[in-house]
């Protein structure tokens, strides 16, 4: 229903809308998501009609203020919910909207069950499509199957084929697993090369060994990424794209580093200092404060009963943001590499500081690592861009290094055998 009295938003935010909650036709090994289903015990898991009106009107009267609003979509696996769901979706949200705002369609899939029906329609809606790919197939089907442990990998690429030659933007979301990591340079230039990806996203897996699916425990299955693995992975791919694809190829950690370099806040939620303003939205209704701790304790309310401005202004979806930052163990207050960390996602701080200190980041020596790789080549393209100039004219400066010289990104090696050259 309308809100009964004009409200303000707390702030800008981002609500992620699970329209089938858990539900997901692939049974992907690594997947946290899938044991959510335990929270609602004999849920048809389906978003009703009346629920995605009351969604779409009160994201758009939350950002009232705001000229472009993200109505953005995941899973589980968001298409099974059908085309006619997100046709009304969009007609809803073209009804709904305010003077002057602009939507942008979001959706996250595993890309199995894409038509030229629902190619056409993201087309002529410019949605932005997310694809979860983790590498060539020998690499992606080691943990991405469907319930009959079968691969996925033949449906995934027919569904990213049809996005192609629909002219559908996508972007890849993939996952560093015991699998792939240390296949850094194959994964990339495979997405690079073979399917012409221009945004890529890595995501670490960090499974707990707890099976609930809560935030429990303090061992990872062999699943999981090594916690120094994660950094050599990135170092690696960094080293490629530094001199061939700076503003031709976006890797979110690397764009969220020059962001921290240059002093402003990163897009990624991960490295930011506090957190709280990227929400997930259950098939019910249920507002969680994050996608990441989609558990009782963090169920700020229902949007039924309670308008998602109120939820996402509370006392407690403001502690749970401040507390990524005052949490912080002394260890990693005190670290070099802070102001780029921030000690990432909270969901990951589960070992102990060498004094003793619990709650340090399970990957902290490899960010550690990739921060302390890129720094020179960070201080260079933010410098670049303080001057006014692109950040990819880097790609120019250490092309026209002497080979025999230290190459200009300050890693200390010779420009001959940095970056691949």
């Amino acid at each position: 229903m309308p809100s009964p009295r004009p409200m303000t938003a707390p702030g800008s935010f981002h609500v992620l809308a699970k329209p089938t909650g858990p539900i997901c036709n692939l049974d992907c090994e690594y997947c946290f998501f899938l044991s959510k289903e335990s929270l609602y015990p004999g849920d048809r898991f389906r978003m009703s009609d009346d629920l995605l009106e009351l969604y779409i009107r009160q994201l758009l009267e939350a950002h009232a203020t705001e000229t472009e609003v993200t109505v953005a979509w995941q899973g589980g696996e968001p298409t099974l919910m059908g085309v006619a769901f997100f046709r009304r979706a969009v007609e809803l949200a073209e009804e709904l909207r305010g003077p002057g705002q602009v939507l942008q369609h979001t959706i996250q899939t595993n890309g199995t069950l894409l038509t030229d029906e629902w190619c056409e329609l993201f087309a002529a809606h410019g949605f932005l499509v997310g694809i979860s790919i983790d590498g060539p197939p020998e690499l992606h089907d080691r943990f991405r199957v469907d319930k009959r442990g079968q691969a996925s990998s033949p449906k995934v690429l027919r569904g990213l084929e049809l996005l192609t030659d629909h002219g559908v933007d996508f972007n890849i979301l993939c996952t560093v697993n015991a699998a792939n990591q240390h296949a850094p340079l194959e994964v990339y230039r495979y997405f690079r090369d073979d399917l012409g990806a221009r945004f890529i996203q890595f995501i670490p897996i960090v499974e707990r060994a707890n099976e609930t699916g809560f935030q429990e425990g303090d061992e990872v299955t062999d699943r999981s990424v090594d916690p120094l693995a994660w950094g050599l992975f990135l170092n690696k791919v960094f080293d490629e794209w530094l001199p061939r694809d700076v503003g031709t190829v976006f890797v979110s950690q690397f764009d969220a580093a020059l962001a921290s370099w240059l002093g402003v806040p990163p897009a990624l939620c991960v490295f930011a200092e506090t957190c709280g303003n990227a929400l997930a939205l259950e098939h019910n209704g249920d507002l969680y404060s994050c996608d990441h701790f989609v558990e009782p304790d963090y169920l700020l309310g229902n949007i039924r009963t309670t308008h998602m401005i109120e939820l996402v202004a509370s006392p407690a979806q403001r502690a749970f943001g401040q507390a990524k930052r005052d949490d912080l163990p002394r260890y990693c207050q005190e670290c070099d590499v802070r102001f780029a960390c921030n000690g990432e996602c909270p969901k990951n701080r589960f070992t102990m500081t060498p004094d003793g200190e619990r709650g340090l980041n399970y990957l902290c020596p490899s960010y550690k690592e990739f921060f302390g790789h890129i720094d020179g080549a960070m201080r260079l393209m933010a410098g670049l861009r303080r001057q006014g100039r692109f950040a990819d004219e880097v790609k120019e400066i250490i092309a026209q290094t002497g080979r025999n010289e230290p190459c200009p990104c300050g890693s200390g090696r010779k420009a001959k055998q940095c970056h691949q050259r």
